[in-house]
């Protein structure tokens, strides 16, 4: 929907025709531990909180706090007090980084606790990659496979977000299960000379192939950013543009934008970065750019751009479009483009498909 989170607007959200996230991206992970049911016992919340969800599921549960219709930060911080009363194991919650910090004021470091991503915006270190990946994890540990690492609650403020400002602060620690290749980092941000000129030289390279006619998508991040500001467009540095010969065709886009413009263009192409030390191509902040319109673009009309240092210290990046056929599509090497006419391959892995 464009609005950079729902932190308050979830019902402004609901209006605008948007369908929760988390409903389904709980039962993909719950789903996946089916097979272990006999040695699985979950406490929860009852109704969307919870209980709905582990019933589809066929998992083992008692309804220890009874949540309204209408839940809030409150109801999540209560419910979790009393799964440590209960002496739980490990405290798994689906959700973005609002909820993170909720759970943690509650658990503080008593706990582990796992993340499945299905937010907007997760920059903190306690959520799995994908929601397979959380399946794994959470079993792993439990079966005393993983140790935990202590990590960063992070959030942003969504008023500053929603106005184009990206400022993070620390609320809290936790605990969560570690395995490199299934837990995303805690986002960074670069900023130095040499990270501002290669943006530059990208941007440069970008505006002499986008004189091509078609239509550009770019994603949200100050890399894409540079390349709007070098034609003369002020982007909405973290949401979603389009650009066709140099004018700008839609500002801060809703994925219902998006459809509409490929109903009228038949060359459009898309744009995006990576995040931070996240590695996230698509998934993370940019969600408007969703599966269907990445079906329509086509796999072969995805750009990916990144400074050359940002791209170091990245081991592979990172697709979840929700939908495993098609983070299976968009995966593989890569080209990415760091400079002015210069790329690297680089490894896309989908995130649904993460093993330890």
């Amino acid at each position: 929907m464009g609005l950079k989170g729902t932190d308050g607007l979830a019902q402004e959200a609901m209006s605008r025709g948007a369908k929760p996230e988390a409903p389904d991206r709980a039962a993909a992970t719950l789903s996946l531990l089916r097979g272990e049911a006999d040695n699985l016992f979950f406490f929860c919340a009852s109704g969307e909180m919870g209980e709905r969800v582990l019933s589809e599921c066929g998992l083992k549960y008692s309804i220890d706090y009874q949540a309204p219709k209408n839940s809030g930060a409150n109801d999540t911080i209560a419910a979790c007090k009393i799964f440590l009363e209960k002496g739980v194991d490990l405290i798994l919650f689906c959700g973005g980084d609002g909820t993170a910090r909720d759970v943690a004021a509650a658990v503080a470091l008593q706990v582990p606790i796992l993340g499945i991503p299905a937010g907007v915006k997760m920059h903190s270190g306690v959520f799995a990659v994908s929601p397979q990946a959380a399946a794994t994890l959470a079993s792993c540990y439990l079966q005393g496979d993983l140790k935990v690492r202590e990590t960063e609650i992070v959030d942003v403020d969504e008023e500053l977000y929603r106005a184009g400002e990206l400022q993070t602060r620390l609320y809290a620690t936790a605990q969560t299960p570690y395995q490199p290749a299934l837990v995303q980092e805690r986002k960074r941000i670069y900023e130095s000379a040499s990270e501002e000129e290669f943006k530059e030289q990208i941007a440069i390279f970008a505006s002499e192939f986008m004189r091509d006619g078609s239509a550009y998508i770019l994603g949200a991040g100050t890399t894409t950013a540079r390349i709007a500001k070098l034609l003369g467009i002020e982007k909405t540095l973290l949401g979603v543009d389009v650009i066709q010969n140099a004018k700008l065709l839609m500002k801060d886009a809703t994925e219902k934008d998006l459809l509409a413009l490929l109903d009228l263009e038949k060359r459009v192409k898309i744009i995006v970065s990576p995040i931070g030390a996240q590695g996230f191509i698509l998934g993370r902040g940019n969600q408007q750019i969703s599966a269907e319109v990445l079906r329509r673009v086509g796999a072969e009309n995805l750009i990916i751009v990144s400074t050359p240092h940002k791209l170091a210290e990245l081991d592979h990046l990172l697709v979840f479009t929700g939908d495993e056929s098609l983070d299976k599509a968009l995966a593989g090497r890569r080209q990415v483009v760091t400079g002015y006419r210069m790329a690297q391959l680089k490894e896309v892995k989908a995130a649904s498909n993460a093993r330890l």
